[in-house]
């Protein structure tokens, strides 16, 4: 087992599922450069967490990785002292996910876990859940694909089920709902709207509300840990100039301030895998036709926050209203929802007006040590 040390470990550590998943159709890679500043010593999330990065390596040849994270700000805010191990990912040989595993496990208890919990990083905003049901669907690229061997070898170690993901596929209406021909009823009766915004570059004003938004909205939810306003500024630089302004909605009050919003993109998985997830230097040949919504039908659902108190007031109705609009005359036909706690009701009710399927289902593992 070696510890990360150099660019070079760190290189081999990102691009190791490369090999891995060569030839998966269903798996698809992270972007390398957000992985680069997600596990470099650059990271935000530093402020407030630990991290170590191993490498299995067998007669020289890399046959796994892992990553150990101290999240301090999530286990003073939850009452724990737990590591979490993320990024996991090996060949299909129980002893080396033994290996990794046991790595993690001594790390942390060297800083006084007692318990190990996974995959999770450092925030929300990372990768995390491992695939335990719908490994014959092509995973949206934000999220863990892995091998049905990764649940089996977890489950052998002792790991057991802490919280489940659901995620479905939502077939979008040919006509519009009859109970969104209400929702002007709610714009007069909560002061909120529908910010229409013109160009991108107004919708991107809005970027740190969203997560200030996000923040309130995730609060109570399984391990989260607000995001620091260090953490805001990088999301903002790295997710906002991507976005297309018709596939996101946000809705506002009478004051001007965000309470709710919704964010969607094109399905790009395809996309990055043939780009093997770098831009550069050919990468953006494959990623430009894919984030087109004229060629490209399917979308994902990729973040939805609307502050506590807007919750039950439509906020959300107003959002669907406007994105559905916007897929009729866009032609798109899916959308992916984002993964959602299986114990979250409310978010999953969102869905009750429309078709769905399921698609794909993750889950956190936990164990004492």
């Amino acid at each position: 087992m070696i510890p990360v040390r150099n660019r070079r470990q760190l290189k081999e550590f990102i691009r190791f599922p490369l090999s891995l998943y060569k030839g998966c159709d269903k798996w698809v890679p992270a972007f390398e450069g957000d992985e680069f500043k997600s596990l470099g010593p650059d990271n935000p999330s530093l402020a407030f967490c630990e991290r170590e990065l191993y490498l299995a390596v067998q007669e020289g040849r890399t046959v796994g990785r892992v990553a150990a994270i101290l999240n301090h700000k999530a286990n003073e805010k939850w009452g724990e002292n737990t590591v979490r191990f993320g990024w996991i990912d090996f060949v299909e040989d129980f002893e080396v996910a033994r290996a990794l595993i046991g790595a993690v496990e001594a790390w942390g208890r060297e800083r006084g876990a007692v318990k190990i919990k996974g995959p999770l990083g450092f925030t929300d905003m990372d990768r995390e859940g491992l695939l335990v049901e719908g490994f014959e669907n092509e995973s949206p690229f934000t999220v863990i694909y892995n091998y049905p061997y990764y649940p089996e070898y977890l489950e052998r170690l002792g790991f057991t089920k802490d919280v489940d993901w659901t995620q479905r596929v939502m077939v979008i209406p040919e006509q519009i709902p009859p109970v969104f021909e209400y929702a002007h009823l709610i714009e007069d009766r909560y002061k909120i709207r529908i910010l229409r915004a013109s160009t991108l570059g107004e919708m991107a004003k809005r970027g740190r509300e969203m997560f200030h938004v996000l923040n309130e909205a995730f609060a109570g939810l399984y391990e989260y840990s607000k995001l620091s306003e260090e953490q805001i500024d990088g999301y903002v630089k790295q997710y906002v100039p991507v976005l297309n302004k018709d596939l996101v909605a946000m809705v506002i009050n009478d004051k001007d301030q965000l309470v709710g919003f919704t964010v969607t993109m094109p399905h790009i998985s395809a996309a990055v895998r043939k780009a093997k997830g770098r831009i550069l230097p050919w990468g953006w040949m494959h990623l430009l036709p894919a984030l087109s919504p004229k060629r490209n039908k399917i979308t994902e659902a990729l973040l939805i926050g609307v502050l506590p108190e807007y919750q039950a007031k439509g906020a959300t109705m107003l959002m669907f209203k406007y994105l559905l609009d916007n897929y009729h005359r866009l032609g798109i036909r899916q959308m992916l929802l984002n993964p959602q706690l299986e114990e979250n009701h409310k978010v999953q009710a969102l869905w009750d007006t429309f078709e769905t399927h399921p698609y794909q289902r993750r889950r956190s593992y936990v164990m004492d040590i």
